[in-house]
């Protein structure tokens, strides 16, 4: 859609890290595969072709700039002139994939400027030249090749949770901590198989409850990697809360319940009351489709 004023814009959701991560498959140099746990939380980009950048607005990011002059190159055009402004919902380094989410908006902006369709093998050709991603690209579950850019399968849009998390302090760097995760999933390969196996019979099913658990043996898995200093702490409470699971950012700083009802009070207070206890704060939100 296009504004009076002539203002593009571009919108990409973010996640709440994944619902699993592991290898594919056992080998003795395993892809990192994952099925990112979308929310309803955005990247937002806008380009106003002709007006001056406004001073002190958020500007394009070096790789959002990247994926723009990557777009005009794949379909041999010429950017305009003009004024780009990003709003997020998505803080850096956490695990909300916001880095894929503004490089997405931007590409889905730039289609409205030239009045192209959104083209989803385009958009992961972007990627593939920028950094390891996820399927944010995509309006739905996907069983996803981070590195190798590759779509293994749908998983559909039939599954959806609430959600209670926090975001524990500090960022992860993603490269830096690939070889901990490689090591881990060699170590422990028929563990991921098993519960990726779980996972595709959840979705297959339409069984939340089963999804939510072998989310939660992915995220168990993942603290023997890259631990979370509250994992403990929220794996002890999960019946109390009558959670169905847990999910965490893999490779980031997230960590939170899945619930497959409707979150209520009191349910809102005591969560928000124990993650406080824990030192972080808690927030809500819808994730996945269902």
């Amino acid at each position: 859609m296009t504004r009076a004023d002539g203002t593009f814009a571009g919108v990409c959701h973010g996640t709440l890290g994944e619902l699993w991560q592991g290898p594919l498959r056992p080998a003795p140099d395993p892809d990192i595969a994952l099925v990112s746990f979308p929310v309803a939380r955005y990247s937002r980009v806008y380009f106003t072709p002709g007006a001056e950048p406004a001073p002190g607005a958020p500007q394009l990011g070096p790789k959002a700039a990247r994926a723009a002059l990557l777009f005009a190159e794949r379909y041999g055009l010429r950017l305009p002139a003009g004024r780009w402004t990003v709003h997020t919902d998505l803080p850096a380094g956490v695990g909300m994939a916001s880095s894929t989410a503004d490089i997405v908006a931007v590409l889905r902006c730039l289609c409205r400027v030239f009045s192209l369709p959104f083209d989803p093998r385009a958009a992961a050709g972007v990627l593939s030249a920028i950094e390891r991603s996820d399927s944010v690209f995509l309006d739905e579950f996907a069983l996803y090749l981070s590195a190798r850019h590759r779509l293994v399968r749908r998983l559909g849009t039939g599954i959806g949770f609430h959600t209670a998390y926090a975001v524990e302090p500090g960022t992860v760097d993603t490269s830096a901590v690939t070889p901990l995760l490689l090591r881990q999933y060699r170590r422990r390969a028929q563990e991921y198989g098993r519960s990726l196996d779980e996972l595709l019979k959840g979705f297959a099913a339409g069984d939340p409850a089963a999804v939510a658990r072998a989310s939660t043996t992915s995220a168990v898995l993942s603290q023997e990697a890259l631990p979370k200093r509250s994992f403990d702490a929220v794996l002890a409470h999960r019946e109390e809360f009558g959670a169905d699971g847990l999910f965490v950012a893999h490779t980031g700083s997230l960590i939170g319940y899945l619930f497959t009802r409707r979150i209520g009070f009191p349910a809102r207070e005591e969560l928000s009351a124990f993650f406080r206890s824990l030192g972080h704060r808690c927030a809500f939100a819808q994730g996945g489709y269902g």
